[in-house]
């Protein structure tokens, strides 16, 4: 059976409650995606590919980029993509952190920015306030965020270096200020490292060495990776405490790195190698098959979204040669990525 990218039902109601929560009409947002109200409750899953829709309609209509993250104020459209110009060219992720703090700075709209701290072995990301705020305002103002926002923030920064770099920054802890909430099992799969609660910050730690890493991303993956933003940054995982689910988090979304060997895997989830193959076998699963089955349903989301070019597509799967791309896609579904598109535009003719 073919897999699907789909995302919690939570993430799409948290997302309506925001738009809800600053005025907008939830059935207009759901209208222009092509779904209705009944859909999302009575599914547990939502498409991945119109959820990015609607996070894209919510960010336009409200000329806000911060949607779902702390910030602490309205951030213009077309900040996320200018920070990116301005650190592109970074030769470690070291600067890259040191230059989004400035950004941050002297960028209209959020009143919080991400801050580095390097000691020894070890390194930390966090957030600190702006010169617009006095540190009581940013305590308070963290204190009346939601933990998911927390989350999210944290989350995305995770993902963001990690696209940057061309690895996964593997996290050593992940500490956050509030109480342990009851969801708390979700936070442990979603960063596969130590989760402490009630901390006296909100921050990743993690080996001081990937700030060393060089940044390997150039202007022309940079288009295709824009285009699909936030995509990339948001790896949702949903309720289930399978083994796969979890290898599933860590394997993410971003296709265009080198994705982790069962040996990487295995070591992150503290377990041996015959383990990880075992229990997955118990699953019914292998972790090559599910790489192959992520990779593959990650090509068909990209390549039902009309924005992208497949040329896009084949750069954001990680694919140097756009005919390498070609042979693989074929491969998974029989047909060119050509012949899919054209396949999809007459079957959506029969939806309208």
């Amino acid at each position: 059976m073919e897999r699907k990218i789909t995302v919690p039902n939570g993430y799409v109601k948290h997302l309506l409650k925001h738009a809800e929560s600053q005025g907008y009409q939830i059935s207009s947002l759901l209208e222009h995606v092509g779904i209705s109200s009944d859909e999302i409750e009575d599914q547990t899953e939502f498409p991945a590919q119109k959820f990015w829709q609607l996070y894209q309609r919510i960010i336009w209509i409200t000329q806000d980029e911060s949607f779902g993250m702390i910030s602490g104020g309205k951030v213009p459209n077309g900040t996320f993509r200018m920070m990116c110009h301005a650190i592109l060219h970074c030769k470690t992720l070291e600067r890259v952190m040191w230059r989004c703090s400035d950004f941050y700075e002297i960028c209209r709209g959020s009143r919080i920015k991400p801050v580095l701290l390097r000691r020894g072995r070890y390194a930390k990301i966090s957030f600190a306030p702006t010169q617009e705020l006095n540190d009581k305002e940013f305590q308070m103002l963290l204190e009346n965020e939601p933990p998911h926002s927390i989350r999210t923030s944290l989350s995305v920064w995770q993902h963001f270096t990690s696209w940057l770099i061309g690895t996964r920054l593997e996290i050593k802890a992940a500490y956050f200020t509030f109480p342990e909430p009851e969801d708390a099992d979700y936070y442990r799969t979603l960063f596969r490292s130590e989760i402490r609660f009630n901390q006296h910050d909100n921050a990743l730690v993690f080996p001081a060495r990937f700030l060393d890493y060089p940044v390997i991303q150039t202007e022309e993956t940079l288009k295709g990776f824009l285009k699909t933003a936030p995509f990339q940054l948001h790896v949702m995982v949903d309720d289930d405490k399978s083994l796969k689910s979890q290898v599933i988090a860590m394997i993410g979304k971003d296709f265009s790195r080198d994705l982790p060997g069962a040996d990487e895997v295995a070591r992150v989830l503290h377990m041996s190698v015959s383990t990880l193959r075992r229990r997955l076998l118990d699953e019914g699963s292998s972790y090559q098959v599910i790489k192959d089955d992520c990779r593959k349903a990650a090509a068909m989301n990209y390549m039902n979204s009309p924005q992208l070019s497949i040329n896009d597509v084949a750069g954001l799967m990680g694919f140097d040669e756009p005919s390498a791309f070609f042979r693989s896609f074929k491969k998974w579904t029989g047909m060119t990525p050509g012949e899919y598109r054209r396949s999809e535009e007459y079957c959506h003719q029969f939806e309208k």
